[in-house]
């Protein structure tokens, strides 16, 4: 009788954890289909530069083709005052990551900083705020791939004081149209980075 009762709590145990795996399934199917439409609808129709805002800084992220010369075109257009190009390699220089900086004559070198310490989206958020505190930016014009820009926005949003005000600028893939698997990639990493972020808020 004992054996008997023994083994059906076992079973009923088992039957609670493949019940509960099967509601953590289930959310996270759902919070996960959530994530992949933000990613795909939330960027903005690609703005012409005549109307993008003018803001103190400009913030790009390393890390796709086409987005550090798009940023240089968008600074030509003096639409910030200072670029900060964030999640550089430590002994990269400037004219290594960008040779035709002398075909931007609107361009002072200076005004051009390189983060090197970041390599994650949360890391550009966090450095490239104190990048934007040291230069006094009230303002910054976010810029990576429309792709990204979802996960990007919402870290920095989450990092950056409400004083700052953060506008965003996607640029497009270059070369070739987005496939499904980074959809689904970046949805992914979306996801962890949310969880990331709610985790953080609930230890301050």
């Amino acid at each position: 009788m004992l054996k008997l009762r023994l083994l059906q709590i076992i079973q009923l145990k088992k039957f609670g954890l493949a019940l509960r795996l099967a509601l953590y399934f289930t959310v996270f199917i759902a919070v996960f289909l959530n994530e992949k439409a933000k990613v795909i609808n939330f960027p903005d129709p690609l703005p012409v530069l005549d109307s993008l805002p003018v803001t103190d800084c400009g913030v790009v992220l390393t890390g796709a083709p086409g987005r550090i010369r798009e940023a240089f075109e968008v600074f030509a257009q003096k639409k910030f005052k200072k670029l900060i190009i964030s999640g550089v390699y430590k002994d990269t220089q400037l004219h290594e990551i960008f040779p035709h900086l002398p075909f931007y004559p609107e361009v002072n070198e200076g005004d051009v900083i390189l983060e090197k310490i970041s390599g994650s989206t949360y890391a550009n958020a966090n450095q490239s705020l104190l990048v934007a505190e040291t230069l006094k930016c009230k303002s910054i014009l976010l810029m990576t791939s429309e792709i990204h820009m979802y996960r990007a926005f919402s870290t920095f949003k989450a990092v950056f004081p409400e004083t700052i005000r953060i506008e965003k600028y996607h640029i497009g893939s270059v070369g070739r149209d987005i496939r499904i698997f980074d959809v689904y990639f970046e949805t992914f990493k979306t996801v962890f980075y949310d969880i990331a972020i709610i985790v953080t808020e609930l230890i301050k």
